[in-house]
C-alpha cells in the first residue's frame, strides 16, 4: 500500500531525473511497490520521460498498466507529440476512445498539434468534428489550437472563419489569428485585427514584427518594437532577426547589446543570428567576442551556433579558426559542411574544398544546391574547367538538383576565365530560366579579358534592357572599343549615354571596424564625420606615391 510520503518521495525523485539511466532504477522501485498501478504517479512518470525525450520508455510502462485513465492517456499522447511521434499519438488517441475514456480539452490540444506535425488537413478536420461531438466547440483553448492548425496548413480562411464564430476569445486566440494573417503575408488583415485587440500581448506584437520583417517594412517593425511595454526574449530576438533579414546587420548587433543591458539572456537562436550578422559585416573582433560569450555562458556548441561560427570566421578572413571550430564539433550537419566548404572555396583553397566535399559524401551527408555553388566557386578560383563541368552534371544527374541562377553564374564565370566564351554563351542561351544581369555581366567581364568585342556587344545589349540606368557596362564596352581603336563607336556610345542620362545606380561600398564601431565608405563619399581629415590624408599619400614613382598606369575610362 502506497503511503502519502512514499508517493511524494517518488514524485520528487522523478523531478530530479536527468537521464534514462537514473529513471530505470526508479521505475523498478515503482514496479516493486505497485506504484505503476497508480494513475497519478504514472502521469508524472510519463511526463518525465517526455522531458527526457524518451517516449518509448513511457510507452513500455504504459503498456503494463491495467486501467489507465484519461489523464495517463493525455500524458502519453502529449509525450509522443512533444517527441515528434504524431502518428503514435493519434493511434493512442484511437485506443483511448476504444477503452471508453472520454477525451478532455487537453487531449484535443495535443491531438491537433499531432495533426499539424503530420500536415494532415483531412485528419485534422475529422478531429475538428470530434471536438464538436464531445462538446468542446466553444472551448477557447481548443479553438485556439484549431486556429493554429488551419493557419499552419495554409488554410487561413478556415482559421479566420473559426475565429469570427468564437463566442468568447482570450488574448491568445487574438494573438493566434494575428500571427496566422502575418505569417501568410496578409499584413493588412493582421494589422487591422491587431488594432482591434483588447490587450496587445507580447505574442501578438512579436507576430506583427516578424510579419513586417518578412515584407521588408523595417520602419513599422521598429516603431512597434519601441512601443512595446514588455519585451521578452522572443521580442528581442525577432527584432534582431528583422534587422538581419533586411541586411541592417549593424543595427542587429546594437539591439543585441541593448538586450543584454536590459538583463535579457539570449538563447541559441539569438546567438546564431548575431554571429551571422558579424559574419556579414566581416567584423572579426566582435565575432570573437560573441564566440567567447557563447563559451562563457555554457551554450551547447551544436550545429546551429557551430555553423554560424564557421561561416563568421571564414568571412572575416580567419580560415584557421573556421576549420578549428568545424573539426571540434561533435555533430556536423549539412549547414556545417556547407559553411566550411564555402570558406575554403572563397579563400582559393579549391583542392581542400573538393577534398572536404568527398569526405562529406563518404559521411553520407547529402549535398544541396548551396553545396554545389561552393564547389563550382572553388573550381572557378582554381580554373578547374573539367572538374567544374563534371560537378555541374553530377548535381543534376546524380542528385537531381535543378540548376539555379547561382550555378549558371559560376559556370559562366568559370568558362569565361578559361577563355571559353562561346561555350559560356551557349550555356546562357540554354538556361531554363531567364538569365539576369549578373550572368550577362560575368560574360561581359570575360569578353573584356579575352578582348571579344562581338560577344561583348551581345552582352551589353541584354544588360541595357535589364539595368538601363547602370553606366558601368557601357563604360567597359567603351574601353574595349578604345583598345581596338574604334573611336567612332566610342563617340556613338557616349552620345547614347548622354541621351539616356544614366549613371552608376548601385555604388559599391566598403566598411572597416575600429574599436567595435563600423565605418562605411563609398566612392566620392563625404558623409563620414571625419571625411575632410580622411581626404587630406589620402591626398598626402597620393603625393608621396607620385614622388616615389609608384603611379599606376590608368587605362582609358569614360
Amino acid at each position: 500500500m502506497l503511503t502519502k510520503n512514499s508517493i511524494l518521495s517518488i514524485v520528487n525523485q522523478l523531478k530530479i531525473c536527468s537521464s534514462r539511466k537514473q529513471l530505470e532504477p526508479l521505475y523498478s522501485l515503482m514496479l516493486k511497490n505497485g506504484a505503476t498501478k497508480d494513475c497519478f504517479l504514472m502521469n508524472q512518470f510519463i511526463a518525465t520521460c517526455s522531458t527526457l525525450n524518451n517516449p518509448d520508455f513511457a510507452s513500455l510502462a504504459f503498456s503494463q498498466m491495467e486501467n489507465p485513465n484519461v489523464f495517463v492517456y493525455n500524458a502519453l499522447i502529449r509525450a509522443f507529440v512533444h517527441c515528434h511521434s504524431p502518428f503514435k499519438a493519434l493511434l493512442l488517441y484511437i485506443d483511448m476512445l476504444r477503452t471508453q475514456n472520454l477525451p478532455t480539452s487537453y487531449t484535443f490540444s495535443s491531438v491537433i498539434k499531432g495533426c499539424t506535425l503530420m500536415c494532415g488537413l483531412r485528419l485534422g478536420e475529422s478531429v475538428h468534428g470530434q471536438i464538436w461531438k464531445y462538446g468542446f466547440g466553444s472551448h477557447v483553448f481548443v479553438q485556439t489550437g484549431l486556429i493554429d492548425f488551419y493557419s499552419n496548413l495554409g488554410r487561413v480562411d478556415l482559421a479566420r472563419l473559426l475565429f469570427d464564430e468564437m463566442p468568447e476569445r482570450d488574448n491568445f486566440a487574438w494573438a493566434a489569428m494575428v500571427s496566422a494573417h502575418a505569417s501568410a503575408g496578409d499584413l493588412g488583415s493582421a494589422r487591422s485585427l491587431f488594432d482591434e485587440m483588447p490587450e496587445k500581448i507580447t505574442a501578438a506584437c512579436n507576430a506583427m514584427i516578424n510579419g513586417y520583417a518578412r515584407t521588408g517594412d523595417v520602419e513599422s517593425a521598429e516603431l512597434l518594437f519601441k512601443e512595446m511595454s514588455r519585451k521578452d526574449l522572443i521580442a528581442w530576438t525577432t527584432m534582431i532577426n528583422c534587422y538581419s533579414q533586411n541586411r541592417k546587420y549593424g543595427l542587429a548587433i546594437e539591439v543585441f547589446y541593448d538586450m543584454k543591458s536590459n538583463l535579457i539572456t539570449p538563447d541559441e537562436v539569438t546567438m546564431t543570428t548575431v554571429i551571422s550578422a558579424c559574419a556579414h559585416l566581416g567584423i572579426l573582433d566582435q565575432g570573437r567576442e560573441m564566440h567567447l560569450y557563447v563559451m562563457q555562458k555554457g551554450f551547447d556548441l551544436g550545429v546551429h551556433i557551430g555553423s554560424a561560427l564557421i561561416d563568421m570566421y571564414a568571412k572575416c578572413g580567419s580560415l584557421e579558426r573556421s576549420l578549428l571550430v568545424f573539426y571540434k564539433l561533435r555533430e556536423k550537419n549539412l549547414f556545417c559542411w556547407n559553411s566550411v566548404i564555402d570558406g575554403l572555396a572563397v579563400h582559393g583553397y579549391a583542392e581542400e574544398a573538393l577534398a572536404l566535399f568527398s569526405m562529406m559524401e563518404k559521411e553520407k551527408v547529402k549535398p544541396n544546391a548551396i553545396t554545389f555553388v561552393s564547389i563550382l566557386t572553388a573550381c572557378t578560383h582554381a580554373g578547374l574547367v573539367e572538374k567544374g563541368r563534371k560537378t555541374f552534371l553530377s548535381m543534376t544527374q546524380e542528385y537531381g538538383i535543378v540548376p539555379e541562377m547561382e550555378h549558371y553564374g559560376c559556370m559562366v564565370d568559370l568558362l569565361c576565365k578559361a577563355g571559353l566564351l562561346e561555350e559560356a554563351l551557349e550555356i546562357i542561351r540554354s538556361m531554363r530560366i531567364e538569365p539576369n544581369a549578373v550572368i550577362w555581366g560575368a560574360l561581359l567581364g570575360g569578353c573584356k579579358l579575352q578582348k571579344k568585342l562581338e560577344i561583348a556587344q551581345v552582352a551589353v545589349e541584354k544588360l541595357s534592357v535589364l539595368e538601363p540606368n547602370n553606366s558601368g557596362y557601357y563604360t567597359l564596352l567603351v574601353n574595349m572599343y578604345a583598345d581596338a581603336n574604334r573611336w567612332s563607336d566610342v563617340a556613338r556610345i557616349r552620345v547614347i549615354l548622354r541621351e539616356l542620362a544614366v549613371g552608376k545606380e548601385y555604388p559599391g561600398s566598403s566598411w572597416i571596424e575600429i574599436e567595435k564601431k563600423i565605418h562605411q565608405f563609398a566612392a566620392c563619399d563625404n558623409y563620414h564625420h571625419s571625411s575632410q581629415e580622411i581626404y587630406s590624408l589620402l591626398d598626402g599619400l597620393d603625393g608621396q606615391l607620385k614622388l616615389a614613382g609608384q603611379v599606376q598606369e590608368l587605362e582609358f575610362v569614360l
